[in-house]
């Protein structure tokens, strides 16, 4: 299934006519809206917009901003086929979520559309009259510059969003990784964090990177958590091979199942540069004879292509590496924080990693 990305969507609307004022798709929305500028490749996009209604002009209006950010908290959320509702994705944040809606209409592999919504009341439910949502249709593209209505017969069970919760957490002073703002060190340690319970609820036995063990977590060490390991020179599959021992030390996170399998070398990556992360499970790859494993980045979402970039240079190539975004991350934590998911293959791992290697 293609991925879509802030790249893509920001080059979509990078080809709608800058000189050309837009309507809103609700026509009850009397104001207009124009693209000022856009920057490629991940925005941010500029726009204007105003309400001739109410006597406002162009010129009268200060150009506001879509950011990055924004544009990629949207795009994460599009699989081909499938409704978004804006205002559950950004909820109330962003004033310009319905602007954004509107330019994604005007391109041509997005409609709009109103499918229908579940209505539970007591033992009874019944469809109803939905809301606007946005649809993703990459093989079915329209007109540049139109707003098209899908018809669909999808309707709409609404869930509360999924939300992730860590609790108290601090990072240790004597963090080798002191030079990077106190936000990202904190940022780092909390997807560390999501990857041991995500492993520990899958049976995986956990290797936190020497530099992390002094985390604290719920008043609690990371290293003194069952299942976290003490000493990779007494693993079973490491205990033969020193060199990959040592060379696995300084890696931020390794599962290890029942002392014969190894489903994932993970290396974070947060706002710091991807090669070193490459670098160091290249490193621990060659010091060790092959073995079936996953060789895996973890980084933000918007990092997605230069992981792809930096891992297709030749001499990582034969990690095969996958990428595992951190919404992904998030996702799975959350499941495992509310079912407690039990007896799935490790293969269950490869629904939310994206290989990265172009033939």
């Amino acid at each position: 299934m293609r991925k879509f990305t802030a790249a893509n969507l920001v080059s979509f609307i990078n080809q709608l006519d800058k000189n050309i004022a837009y309507n809103y798709i609700n026509p009850r929305t009397r104001g207009l809206i124009k693209v000022i500028s856009v920057i490629l490749p991940e925005g941010p996009i500029r726009i204007k917009r105003w309400n001739p209604s109410k006597g406002e002009t162009e010129y009268d209006k200060k150009i506001e901003t879509i950011s990055s950010e924004m544009l990629w908290r949207v795009a994460n959320s599009f699989t081909p086929g499938q409704p978004i509702n804006f205002d559950r994705v950004l909820g109330a944040s962003y004033n310009t979520r319905s602007v954004l809606e509107s330019l994604i209409a005007y391109t041509p592999e997005f409609y709009y559309c109103y499918p229908g919504r579940i209505e539970n009341k007591g033992s009874h439910s019944a469809v109803k009259h939905g809301h606007k949502h946005i649809m993703w249709k990459p093989m079915q593209p329209h007109e540049l510059g139109l707003l098209v209505e899908a018809d669909t017969e999808i309707v709409i069970s609404e869930m509360p969003s999924i939300n992730v919760y860590y609790d108290a957490l601090m990072v240790p002073e004597n963090n080798s990784n002191h030079e990077l703002d106190i936000d990202i060190q904190r940022r780092h340690a909390q997807i560390q964090i999501a990857l041991y319970f995500i492993g520990k609820q899958l049976n995986f036995r956990t290797w936190i990177a020497n530099n992390d063990r002094g985390i604290v977590y719920q008043n609690k060490k990371i290293s003194e958590y069952d299942g976290v390991i003490s000493s990779l020179r007494d693993e079973n599959l490491l205990i033969a091979y020193e060199e990959a021992a040592r060379a696995a030390l300084l890696i931020d996170c390794i599962w290890f199942k029942n002392g014969r399998l190894m489903p994932a070398v993970m290396e974070i990556e947060h706002s710091t540069g991807v090669t070193s992360g490459l670098s160091r499970m290249k490193n621990f790859k060659d010091s060790f004879p092959p073995f079936p494993t996953r060789y895996v980045i973890v980084a933000p979402d918007e990092d997605r292509d230069k992981v792809i970039r930096e891992a297709n240079k030749e001499q990582f190539k034969d990690l095969q590496t996958k990428f595992f975004p951190y919404s992904s991350v998030e996702e799975l934590y959350s499941l495992c924080q509310r079912r407690k998911i039990r007896g799935i293959n490790e293969e269950f791992l490869d629904s939310f990693m994206e290989p990265t290697l172009i033939a």
